[in-house]
């Protein structure tokens, strides 16, 4: 392609990809884009964070399969779930010594295991992700939709797309500008997430209210077995899920 016609065209798709990713950076300023920790907190557990959200409730879902008295077990398969989740951040608290220019599973498979087995840690990071963007976007649109549901739950599907595709274009324009937007809403879960525990341990101090649906009787359709307990306890391991992103990202 001749020349003169070569720069019309960059200066067309400069203006459109400068709206998706954001100005070029030049190398001696790159140094500059590092996160201050309450920017880098949001970036990266948010992940977490919000696999969180969601793990007591497919803990949960797995157990009532066996009625409402498989619940009991809810709280000792939590406490397994967050010694293993003590175990998993003690040994990404050495990764991240051991590789301060970012140790995400698969750099530090492939330096230790071999090619082979980094790719196939890539690969499960790849599908967890791609899982974790499915669930959370999910949960998060089943929450807004539960504000007005006669409105909103016909337009689900729209808003879940149209969530995607923030989180993409907020991530696509650079950590730094993820970290400002991911801040509020971050934060503000904690927040919320705190408030919630101090009310409840407050309306307790008399003694905890009781849910309406507290005696609801819940069918038994599988017997309480060793392996349906043990899907539980899979399932509520999602809350480890993001972890790994902290580890990933220290050079930022």
């Amino acid at each position: 392609m001749p020349a003169d016609l070569e720069v019309p065209r960059r200066a067309r798709t400069g203006p459109l990809k400068r709206v998706f990713v954001g100005r070029a950076i030049a190398s001696d300023k790159a140094e500059h884009q590092l996160l201050p920790k309450f920017l880098a907190l949001p970036v990266f557990s948010s992940d977490p964070l919000s696999s969180n959200a969601y793990a007591t409730e497919e803990m949960m879902l797995v157990l009532v399969a066996a009625g409402a008295g498989a619940l009991s077990l809810r709280l000792p398969i939590a406490l397994a779930i967050a010694a293993l989740l003590a175990i998993v951040v003690t040994s990404y608290r050495q990764t991240v010594r051991a590789y301060p220019q970012g140790g995400g599973s698969y750099i530090v498979a492939r330096e230790n295991l071999g090619t082979i087995p980094g790719l196939v840690a890539a690969a499960a990071i790849l599908t967890d992700y791609v899982l974790t963007v499915a669930v959370s976007i999910t949960a998060g649109t089943t929450a807004i939709a539960s504000v007005a549901p006669e409105a909103l739950v016909p337009i689900r599907v729209p808003i879940a797309i149209a969530l995607v595709a923030f989180v993409t274009l907020a991530n696509l324009r650079g950590v730094k500008e993820a970290g400002s937007l991911f801040a509020i809403p971050t934060y503000g879960f904690v927040a919320m997430i705190a408030i919630t525990l101090v009310t409840g341990f407050v309306e307790c101090i008399g003694g905890c209210p009781v849910a309406e649906t507290a005696d609801l009787a819940l069918p038994v359709e599988h017997t309480l077995t060793l392996f349906l307990i043990a899907r539980a306890f899979s399932s509520g391991a999602t809350a480890l899920t993001g972890v790994e992103a902290t580890s990933g990202g220290a050079a930022a």
